[in-house]
């Protein structure tokens, strides 16, 4: 059976950020197959990290990038490696509060976590708000929020015949 995980992560106080928080809550609003795990992890990077050694085949996580796009543009993102393929020793987390997703796979795989393909969908952000933080998700990247939904039910659907497939070759 191929297990997918959606994970939501991103900081509520720090205006756009919130993105992949948003994302997720419209997710955990539709029906998934059993397969299919929506989960909003916020701020916890250890938490996401042990729900990544929890054998999922497909990982992908929702958060705001800058990646130098226009604020608001949704991108999908598939590194390189997958968890898992990465050599030698990993630094640990400096904050159990931190997300840093680089490192949060990292950790990942110090824990045994091995995935077949990881994605990020991310948005660019148009502010994370000020040092006394900030609530609420910025008009361009609120309008993001529904396609980005559309995305990644269209991104599991895709992992999950993907999955089929690869499951009837064995």
């Amino acid at each position: 059976m191929t297990r997918v995980l959606v994970a939501g992560v991103g900081n509520i106080f720090c205006g756009d950020d919130a993105y992949g928080v948003e994302v997720t809550n419209r997710l955990l609003r539709k029906s998934f197959p059993s397969e299919v795990d929506v989960k909003d992890f916020g701020i916890r990077g250890l938490d996401l990290a042990y729900a990544l050694t929890d054998g999922y085949e497909f990982v992908i996580v929702i958060d705001a990038a800058a990646r130098g796009q226009e604020p608001g543009s949704i991108s999908i993102v598939e590194p390189e490696r997958a968890i898992g393929a990465a050599s030698g020793p990993q630094p640990l987390l400096g904050s159990a509060h931190g997300l840093d997703p680089e490192k949060v796979l990292r950790f990942a795989t110090t824990l045994g976590a091995t995935c077949k393909r990881i994605f990020f969908v991310v948005c660019e952000p148009f502010t994370l708000g000020d040092e006394d933080g900030q609530m609420g998700l910025s008009d361009v990247v609120a309008a993001s929020v529904e396609p980005s939904v559309h995305l990644v039910e269209s991104l599991v659907t895709s992992l999950l015949r993907e999955g089929e497939i690869a499951l009837g070759a064995c």
